[in-house]
């Protein structure tokens, strides 16, 4: 069953004040909540268990010690990061350890998924997953593995809340929207974006999310001239 609720201004002023002994400067503000200055990142590692039980360790000890930051992506370790910080704050609501209202869950769309594991043709498994089942056309698709279209973004959401086991996202970021422009003209990607934060407006008003944005890698960081500004 997902847990409802989401971070907000008196849980995450209830979590800082209980880690009163951190740096004066340590908890800042994002919007009305009090976030931790660091957060727990889940990219790297393999998708198997004992790395599922790492990052679980990891998380329960970020948590006691004033970090109510978590962000993943769908796509890190084949969904297992998703599903690994939904396991183990489900835990840690039952235990009372720590509240709903208290920690920042964030997660990112747009690249295409494994499964649990990487399968033996990955090509195979993309085609017969998204492809050949309409949830991705081929002429939204870019290096054959990134997709920014309103119909897949929205299935993305579904998944990555199943995943975490919440009803409602606290940041959800387009992931590395930079990428589109390999093989799109740049006014074809910011009509892509256009279309993506209107499915994302919606969501808002919907509930599903609280927040939205773009992670990128280079997006932001590269000189204007170049072609992944």
């Amino acid at each position: 069953m997902a847990i409802g609720g989401y971070a907000t201004e008196a849980g995450t002023d209830r979590y800082r004040q209980r880690h009163a002994a951190c740096h004066p400067d340590h908890f800042r503000r994002l919007a009305e909540l009090w976030v931790s200055s660091i957060g727990l990142g889940t990219y790297l590692g393999d998708p198997d268990d004992a790395t599922d039980q790492a990052y679980a360790q990891a998380i329960e000890t970020a948590l006691a010690r004033g970090c109510n930051v978590l962000d993943t992506a769908i796509n890190y370790r084949c969904q297992r990061s998703e599903r690994t910080i939904g396991r183990t704050l489900a835990r840690a609501f039952d235990s009372g350890a720590i509240a709903r209202d208290e920690v920042v869950r964030c997660t990112k769309g747009g690249y295409l998924p494994f499964d649990g594991a990487v399968p033996d043709d990955p090509g195979r498994y993309f085609a017969d997953t998204f492809l050949n089942t309409g949830r991705v056309h081929y002429d939204e698709l870019v290096a054959g593995c990134h997709c920014l279209s309103p119909s897949y973004l929205e299935q993305q959401l579904s998944d990555s809340l199943r995943n975490l086991g919440v009803s409602t996202l606290d940041v959800y970021y387009l992931h590395n929207p930079e990428q589109q422009l390999d093989a799109v003209p740049r006014d074809a990607v910011l009509a892509r974006l256009d279309a993506a934060f209107r499915l994302l407006e919606r969501t808002v008003q919907e509930g599903l999310i609280r927040w939205y944005g773009t992670a990128t890698w280079n997006g932001y960081r590269a000189n204007p001239n170049e072609p992944a500004y």
